[in-house]
Order: C-alpha cells, then structure tokens, then sequence
C-alpha cells in the first residue's frame, strides 16, 4: 500500500531538532543581561581588568569551540539523535551551575578566585551543549529535509536561534525590570542563568520522541529504518529513490576528510569565520553595554536590546520565506552589502561623538542585513555542501573554526573599545565587504540540489 508523505511529522521532528536552535541562542545571548553585574559581582572586587571581564563573558566560547570541534565524532559515533540529547544535558548542568557557581565546587558565595574559575567552568560545560547543538541540529534538520524545502527549514533553525535570544532579552528584562542595579548583580543575574534549565529539559524529553536521520541510519546500515522515515516524510516512491540514492553515496566514498578535494573544507572554514569577523556577537552580547553608551538607562538598554530581537526575528523569518527561492548566494551577497553599510555608519557615528538615535538606526540596519543573510545562509550552506561520508568531521572543523573566530572577536572587543571605537567598527565594515567578495568568487550555490547531488559540485573521488 502507498503512503503519502506526512507533512505535519517533518514539521514536528524538524522543530524538536530546531530546539536545540532555541538554546544555542538563549545560553548566547543570556550573558548580555548578566555581563555588567558579572563584571561588579566577580571581576572587579578582585582587582581584575578589561581582559579578564571579556575573557569571562567570552568563556562559554571555549566550551563552543570544544563542542563543535567534537561534534563530528559525536554524530559520526553516537548518532544525531543521541549527540542532541548529549547537549541538552549539558545545557541543564550549566543552568544550574553558572547560577550557583559555588555548588559543587565547595567555594564561597563572595567573589574569589576559586568562585571566578567555577563560573567559568559551567559556562564551558554549556558551551559545550551550545557547540554540540551548533552543529549537528543543522546536520539533522539537513538529512531529513526535502531537497526543496531543506532550506527553508534549515533557516528555521537559525529563527529559532534568534528566538531564544528574543526570549533571553525578555526573560532578562522581566527580571531586572523595577529592580536596583544592587539586586541585580547580587542576586538577579543567577536568576537570568537559571531560567535556562526549563527549555533544556522539554529539549530533553522530546529528543525522546524523534527518530535517527535516515541518512546515519543508511550509515550504519539500518536500511528498513531508514526507509521507514523516508516513506513519512517524502511517500513510498519518492522515498525509495533517495534511498538508492543514499546508498550509492554511503557504498562509493571514501571517509578521508580530503576526499574531495581542500578546497570544499577551506570554503566552509572561511564561511563560518567570516559569519562572526563581521561582528555580529559583538551586537549581541554586549548589546546592553552599547546602548547604554548611547545614553540609554538600565531598563532602557535592555528595553532597547529587547526591541532590535524583534528585529532579528522578523528578518530571519524573511530569510526563510527567500531562500528556497532567491538562493543562498545572493542573500548573502546582499546582506554582507547591508552590514557594510550598518557598520561603516556606527563607525562614522562613533568618529564624530554623535552617539544618539542614527546609533540605533545603523546597528538595526547591520542586524537586520545579518539575519536575513549570513546568520541563517551560513549554516544552510553548512549543512549542505558536505559529501555525505565527510560531514561530520567536515562541519566539525567548520563550526569549531566559527566558535574560535567568536572567541576572538568576542573576547577582544572591550580591550578594542577601550582603544578606538571608530576602529572597531570599521574593522567589522572591512570584514563585512571581504565576505560579499568571497562568496561571489568560491562559494557554490546550492538551491534545490539534494545532498547526493551536492557531492558533483567537488571532486570526484578515487
């Protein structure tokens, strides 16, 4: 008997995936609500400088690094399933230990040292959930998507990113709003750190609920599994087709990662290192910090972050509604033109002391270009240009070289600020032109082609 395709199933696996999406953005965008009373509850009554601040905002960047770097073992060993359940463990632990540093590690609860290194080893802990989620959520999403639509649904993974830091800036208004500074950097910011755990554990338990890729499951193979999926997601014939087509994929390749060739790891190391030298994590992180370097009180800074989340969200959603139709090189072409622009502006602004309103509108403009291009279209791209037998390992170098070029820019942007704010955002102007040039020269695009066709695109191997 013929089975037709179950729409609503995609739909449901694809979001349950998506939430770890949602907790990649709420553990990064949390610490933009926490960075200040950090700063007074930890950094400062120990004497420590502008390094060790953007070094302890930035520390959960090196459990991302670990993660993504990881990943690829992970998902290659465990499964996609089972490395998503792995990440929402992490996440629950790093809730609960970056709001209570001191438990465990048998520290005291005023600032010391010991209290510092605590802090920073669940905010790891978490990062390494964030890195892990980075990469193989794109992965799953990619491996059960139609060709058609894998786009789409891929860039619904970046709305969700975007929505959990939508939700952090919420979540961190409600919980400094009417309060005093006081309050908030001696007891609100756990309070901040905690609400992660709520989302990790639905994450959690409905991983449960949701099967393996067909594709890993052809890996390994399970061929009835996977044919299983496939006949719900796609209908009886067409999901026999891809099957063969997987199965050709997964018996003809080889598993060295340079397979096909340097030159498809190169392009995805630099789409992924541009994605953060344009700055983009500079504007989430310290979003409350710069607006409040505008003028803007506490509960105006963060009312103001609060606002351009919504920005974020509605201009990833036009990505979602483009991609499958414009492609992915000219989106991204177009917002690298808008982040020039955006960037150029606040360095202009930063230049000639008129910090103020045109602030807010060029930090929108680059914001608002950012998610509906490279925020999205990057991990789209790297979920798909991949050969099958390489990506894993493959998008494990790309998302680790992603989370380093975070670190970098993250932890390095205090010490930047405190030399030349007209620099700093000039550099992330410059980085911005350098990425429309790159992909109008190397990158592919890969609009409507099934991951099996992709491989053509490179190399074939030997």
């Amino acid at each position: 008997m013929e089975q037709q395709k179950n729409s609503f199933y995609l739909f449901g696996i694809t979001l349950v995936a998506a939430i770890g999406g949602l907790l990649f953005g709420y553990d990064t965008a949390v610490i933009s609500g926490a960075e200040e009373s950090i700063k007074e509850y930890l950094v400062d009554p120990l004497g420590l400088g502008a390094f060790a601040h953007g070094a302890t905002i930035s520390s959960a960047l090196i459990g991302c690094i670990i993660g993504g770097f990881i990943s690829g073992f992970f998902a290659s060993r465990f499964g996609r399933k089972n490395s998503l359940l792995i990440a929402a463990l992490l996440f629950l632990i790093s809730a609960f230990g970056a709001a209570y540093p001191e438990f465990l590690f048998f520290t005291k609860g005023e600032p010391t040292i010991g209290l510092l290194i605590a802090f920073n080893l669940y905010r790891i802990i978490g990062g390494i959930g964030v890195g892990l989620a980075s990469a193989v959520s794109p992965i799953y999403i990619g491996e059960v998507a139609p060709a058609h639509i894998r786009g789409r649904l891929v860039s619904f993974n970046q709305f969700m990113i975007i929505l959990g830091m939508l939700v952090a800036y919420f979540v961190n208004f409600a919980i400094s709003s009417g309060e005093t500074q006081e309050w908030v950097n001696d007891i609100g910011w756990r309070y901040m750190f905690l609400s992660l755990s709520a989302p990790a554990l639905v994450f959690g338990i409905l991983l449960m609920m949701v099967p393996e890729t067909p594709r890993y499951l052809s890996l390994k193979n399970q061929d009835d599994k996977a044919l299983t999926i496939l006949t719900k997601i796609n209908g009886t014939k067409v999901a026999k087709v891809i099957l063969e087509e997987i199965k050709q994929t997964v018996d003809a390749t080889s598993e060295k990662l340079f397979t096909y060739g340097k030159t498809v790891i190169v392009i995805g190391i630099l789409l992924s290192v541009f994605q953060q030298f344009v700055g983009i994590n500079v504007a989430l992180y310290y979003a409350p910090r710069i607006f409040e370097s505008m003028g803007a009180g506490k509960d105006a800074s963060m009312l103001q972050t609060t606002v351009m989340g919504l920005v974020n969200v509605v201009f990833t959603v036009v990505a979602i509604m483009t991609v499958d139709k414009w492609g992915r090189k000219p989106l991204l072409m177009i917002g690298s033109i808008g982040m020039a622009i955006g960037m150029f502006g606040v360095a202009s602004m930063a230049y000639t002391g008129a910090i103020g309103f045109g602030t807010l509108i060029f930090i929108v403009i680059y914001t608002a270009s950012f998610m509906m291009s490279w925020g999205p279209i990057c991990w789209v791209l790297i979920s798909e240009i991949f050969p099958i037998k390489i990506r894993g390992r493959a998008v494990a170098i790309a998302v680790a070289a992603q989370w380093a070029a975070n670190y970098f820019i993250s932890s390095t942007y205090p010490a930047m600020m405190e030399y030349s704010g007209t620099l700093t955002y000039g550099f992330y102007g410059l980085m911005s032109v350098l990425s429309a040039i790159f992909v109008w020269k190397f990158v592919p695009e890969t609009k409507g082609k099934t991951l099996e066709e992709m491989e053509d695109t490179w190399s074939k191997p030997a």
